[in-house]
């Protein structure tokens, strides 16, 4: 065999190894043969706790827990509201404002059968709203895959009763 052949076959060789070792993205679809599918995490995210709406004062609680089977780095649960909040109000220091009527908070790490601490919401709504919706859900899980998202999506209906309603 000739020096250039062997070169070649060398090449060939070193670009096989390294598309069949790089797993999806390069190379994938193209036909190789070994190249492995990455492996997504597991996780059943859920969140609990309750909504309240008394004057103009709406109150939120609540706890996410991780039914497993795999641990979470972290996630971020999206509470949207129906009716406008006060602007400037403080949040807890695992929360942010995502627009002026939604915010994300973090959950923190949480192991497969672990629960968050409780986030405790108390913002000033603007008026005095008779009713408002709070829909709670889960805007990031660190790219787990959720067989169950029924329990991590709730819409909770709050007259101004001042009576927690839960979720």
């Amino acid at each position: 065999m000739g020096v250039k052949r062997k070169a070649l076959l060398v090449a060939v060789s070193a670009v096989a190894a390294v598309v069949m070792g790089a797993g999806p993205g390069v190379g994938a679809g193209v036909g190789t043969v070994g190249v492995r599918a990455a492996v997504v995490p597991e996780a059943d995210l859920a969140h609990h706790g309750h909504v309240s709406l008394w004057s103009e004062q709406l109150t939120v609680r609540f706890e996410s827990e991780n039914h497993g089977p795999s641990a979470l780095a972290d996630a971020t649960v999206r509470l949207t509201f129906s009716v406008a909040v006060a602007a400037g109000q403080s949040l807890p220091a695992n929360c942010l404002w995502g627009g002026d009527r939604m915010v994300l908070c973090r959950t923190g790490q949480l192991r497969a059968g672990g629960r968050s601490p409780e986030t405790a919401l108390d913002l000033k709504a603007t008026g005095r709203p008779v009713e408002a919706v709070v829909q709670i859900d889960t805007a990031w899980n660190g790219g787990a895959s959720d067989s169950n998202p029924e329990n991590h999506r709730h819409r909770v209906l709050a007259p101004a009763t001042g009576d927690p309603y839960a979720f």
